[in-house]
């Protein structure tokens, strides 16, 4: 009996989702690709993770415990406590009255032109600040690392500084236990007065986390209840992060591969497909939700042109046009599961078809193909949900190979042509991007590798049988294994 949606969303951990959020909006030349957050640069640099949350709210916790996971990676953990203003003398002789929960209390522009540096690859001196003298007396040297976790109070109240995480974290904990944990470390750590304590908490800190880092819980991808008692959820982060470091490395080598940016909702929903137990129908659901998701990222990379339109209220505004001349190709039969997506984003596109078939034991295939008679005129995005195989070209070429090596007879441009698919594994990617270094492969996830009967692990088995509804018992015992 397969399991449902519901069943499976009911058994995961309490960690809440967001969508990523546009701080900005940066101006694009007509006629040019929108940059990606997979784009070269972004590969060449570190993954950077920002813990927001109130004071004592548990997040050098959870920072902790994602270090000592990714233990076999260069983590480095920066902290927003280092980067307070030196107090003056007059500041100092009425500490009492200075609200270091504000975000004029920190020195921002030093805390960008460090992280300016580490992102760079350049080894930086972190100060550190004493709570005593209220002062940095100390440097602590940090070398480039492949992460770097930013954690803070306010590290997501300035844009900027909200600009550079791959990743941003909310720790969300209770307030009578965040006011119990600063009453016992305030005590031992600083050796402070209780009811001195308590006069700073209803004077600066609970007004200061109302005012100012509770409303940047909504700039969160991930928000964690509990803190480091959440150990499901920091398990689940340290997965993902994983995940996008082993992509980075693919992404370094060919600049033309995209893989979209990577939410926990795309990851659910990757959990979901990829369940051997799921009905036919959430499989169906969830696919084509993930495969909208990648056409839309794909038609991202199409060249555009500026236009203006007059707006109901007599407005000129200045915006983009779509690239009229494209159409779609699917390899059938998997390609075809991306068709929908496909029309529901473009209008009446042209889709056209291959079928590669593998005839006999000899290897070789019969190519069948229906595409638009124009199709050299064309951008084409070719539909193929799983790239796996990477056997040498010699001994039997891939299906993915195949097509394109055909569009490109047909008169296509390699640079015409974007691949899409849901997942990819390793070695497929390599053969396609060394055969074809000018096309654009966009995928949602990079898969682990190949097993030794070539089938992608971990994979979602036969994509096309469990989508179109032709797999049987059998096939589901397979998958599972």
């Amino acid at each position: 009996m397969g399991k449902s949606a519901v069943d499976l969303m009911g058994s995961s951990s309490e960690v809440h989702f967001s969508g990523f959020h546009m701080d900005g909006f940066e101006k694009r030349e007509a006629n040019t690709e929108q940059p990606t957050t997979s784009a070269t640069d972004m590969y060449n640099q570190p993954f950077i993770i920002g813990v927001a949350g109130g004071a004592a709210s548990g997040k050098k916790t959870v920072c902790d415990m994602i270090v000592q996971q990714l233990h076999d990676q260069r983590v480095v953990l920066v902290n927003q406590d280092s980067f307070y203003n030196n107090l003056t003398e007059e500041e100092r002789a009425r500490v009492q009255d200075y609200n270091f929960d504000h975000p004029d209390a920190f020195d921002t522009e030093e805390l960008l032109r460090v992280m300016d540096k580490l992102k760079h690859g350049e080894a930086v001196d972190l100060p550190k600040y004493d709570f005593k003298s209220y002062k940095s007396d100390a440097l602590r040297r940090v070398n480039p690392s492949d992460v770097i976790i930013l954690e803070g109070i306010l590290v997501f109240h300035d844009p900027r500084v909200r600009e550079l995480m791959n990743m941003k974290i909310f720790v969300d904990t209770d307030a009578d236990v965040r006011l119990a944990r600063r009453i016992r470390r305030d005590t031992s750590e600083k050796d402070r007065d209780i009811g001195a304590i308590l006069d700073q908490y209803s004077k600066f800190v609970k007004p200061a986390f109302d005012d100012f880092i509770l409303p940047t819980k909504k700039y969160a991808d991930i928000i964690i209840p509990r803190g480091g008692d959440n150990h499901v959820a920091v398990d689940l982060i340290v997965q993902h992060i994983r995940t996008k470091l082993g992509q980075h490395d693919l992404c370094k080598i060919y600049p033309n591969l995209y893989v979209i940016q990577s939410t926990f909702q795309i990851r659910g929903m990757h959990t979901l497909i990829r369940d051997a137990q799921i009905t036919k129908h959430d499989f169906v659901f969830y696919a084509d939700r993930l495969i909208r998701l990648v056409v839309e990222h794909g038609l991202g990379h199409l060249p555009f042109t500026e236009k203006q339109v007059v707006t109901p209220t007599g407005s000129v505004y200045t915006g983009v046009d779509f690239c009229k001349r494209l159409c779609g190709v699917s390899v059938i039969r998997s390609g075809e599961s991306m068709e929908n997506a496909l029309r529901a984003c473009c209008k009446g596109i042209k889709i056209g078809k291959i079928l590669i078939h593998r005839e006999g034991d000899n290897g070789q295939q019969l190519i069948y193909e229906k595409l638009p008679n124009d199709i050299s005129e064309r951008h084409v995005l070719l539909l193929d949900p799983i790239l796996g195989t990477g056997r040498i070209l010699a001994e039997l070429c891939n299906s993915a190979v195949q097509a394109i090596s055909l569009l490109i007879q047909k008169g296509v441009p390699e640079s015409n042509i974007i691949f899409l698919n849901l997942i990819s594994a390793p070695k497929g990617v390599h053969v396609v991007c060394k055969s074809f270094p000018r096309i654009k492969i966009v995928t949602s996830e990079i898969e682990i590798g190949l097993n030794e009967d070539f089938r992608v692990i971990p994979g979602m088995g036969e994509f096309g049988d469990r989508y179109f509804g032709t797999d049987d018992d059998e096939q589901v015992t397979v998958i599972s294994q």
